[in-house]
């Protein structure tokens, strides 16, 4: 009888010993279950970010690019997508402001959107004028007109270099954008003969670049330089005075020189600056690239800064005309003259302000007036709105600030690039 109380006992606990471990069991695989869950629900989902372009969901869309092609307007081109024109009609009447139907150009790019099915019908119409700007039109039920700009990219960059045939050869050879010549040729073109650069000239710059994602959309502009030409050392340290930023060099003067605002003195502006103008006699139209000055026959004309006559003779419509090149960026024209002043000649050194001939009505003239005209790097551009930062050296007030900027600069500049 004890003996079978024993057994009894042992398999009761052996019961009861399995049950507590199978309960412990279930807590361990519910706790487990538990964790995986929190940790599960921790874990956030990743949902890819749209890839947009001029505010587009490209990756929604099938995607041409074309350029505008020589003699096509806007009707052309969105008809040839089957385009109602209905819809081109209401997309011409937008305000100019926001988009000019006329003013598309051949060689801009322009993008079609597509929808990304069997319907391939056009949604949206992109045009870029330049890489930066654009206007998107919203090709859905309702037109829709948007003018933006795309994320332009800044990258801070340094180059420097020797003269051994020119000066855009030697940034090519440096792998820096050649437009720097243009930079530099006006920062330093009163003080660099650009004309004349000799084989070992040198040139240390900073500059800023912009970009579009990877692609380079031009320079943005210098902050500062450096040009040793025929022996002579220049820097061109940016300073801020009277609320205009320009170039001095290490001993405060401006780079730059001031024209005068008018080659002549009581007159008034006849006509101006114009892509398109009604001549007088001819009575159609054609650009006027030049400002005419109304004055009484033989008002003096003077030079409006210093430079060497290119040119002093009849030449046809133009009539009696002088031409004066500044330097390599500025030349400067004045035509319908009555006379030369004594001693204006080709190759003759003219300084601001000194007589160059008188006002008249020679060649192409209804009367007596001055047509005055201004090419920058070769390009005419209105005479009124040449730039002409002040001339004064640094102010004595400023000098201190101007101590700090320039020993910032030309220890930068004296670091870039060890040039024998």
């Amino acid at each position: 009888m004890k003996k079978q109380f024993l057994v009894t006992g042992t398999i009761s606990l052996l019961i009861l010993a399995i049950i507590v471990i199978h309960s412990k069991t279930r807590e361990s695989l519910n706790d487990h279950y538990n964790d995986e869950q929190v940790i599960s629900e921790q874990v956030p989902v990743f949902i890819p970010e749209p890839r947009l372009e001029y505010g587009i969901a490209i990756d929604s869309f099938r995607v041409e690019e074309a350029i505008v092609r020589r003699n096509q307007n806007l009707s052309h081109i969105l008809s040839s997508y089957s385009i109602s024109n209905q819809v081109i009609h209401q997309i011409s009447l937008a305000p100019r402001e926001l988009f000019n139907a006329r003013r598309i150009r051949a060689g801009n790019t322009y993008k079609m959107f597509f929808e990304n099915d069997t319907s391939n019908i056009p949604r949206y119409f992109v045009y870029k004028p330049d890489p930066v700007r654009y206007v998107r039109i919203d090709l859905n039920d309702t037109v829709m007109i948007e003018r933006g700009e795309r994320e332009v990219r800044q990258e801070f960059k340094s180059t420097y270099g020797e003269i051994n045939s020119s000066l855009w050869n030697s940034l090519a050879a440096m792998q820096a954008p050649p437009v720097l010549a243009l930079e530099l040729s006006e920062i330093y073109a009163w003080s660099v003969d650009f004309f004349g650069l000799q084989k070992g000239d040198q040139f240390k710059l900073y500059y800023y670049e912009n970009y579009i994602d990877s692609i380079s959309v031009g320079i943005d502009r210098i902050e500062a330089a450096y040009f040793r030409h025929r022996g002579r050392e220049i820097y061109a340290i940016p300073f801020e005075q009277d609320s205009v930023l320009t170039f001095f060099d290490q001993e405060g003067n401006s780079l730059r020189r001031a024209f005068l605002k008018a080659p002549l003195r009581y007159s008034r502006i006849s006509s101006g600056f114009s892509h398109s103008r009604m001549h007088p006699i001819h009575r159609v139209r054609r650009p006027h690239l030049g400002v005419d000055y109304a004055a009484p026959s033989g008002t003096p004309i003077y030079a409006i800064g210093d430079g060497r006559v290119t040119q002093a003779n009849y030449s046809g419509g133009g009539g009696n005309t002088v031409r004066i090149r500044h330097n390599s960026v500025y030349t400067t024209g004045y035509m319908h003259l009555r006379n030369f002043a004594p001693g204006i000649r080709p190759n003759v050194w003219v300084n601001q302000g000194d007589l160059i001939g008188y006002v008249g009505s020679t060649g192409t003239s209804t009367g007596p007036h001055l047509d005055f005209r201004v090419w920058k790097n070769g390009q005419p551009v209105d005479p009124l709105r040449v730039e002409s930062p002040p001339v004064e050296p640094v102010s004595e007030e400023n000098l201190q600030a101007f101590g700090l900027e320039k020993e910032k600069w030309m220890e930068k500049l004296d670091r870039l690039g060890i040039i024998q």
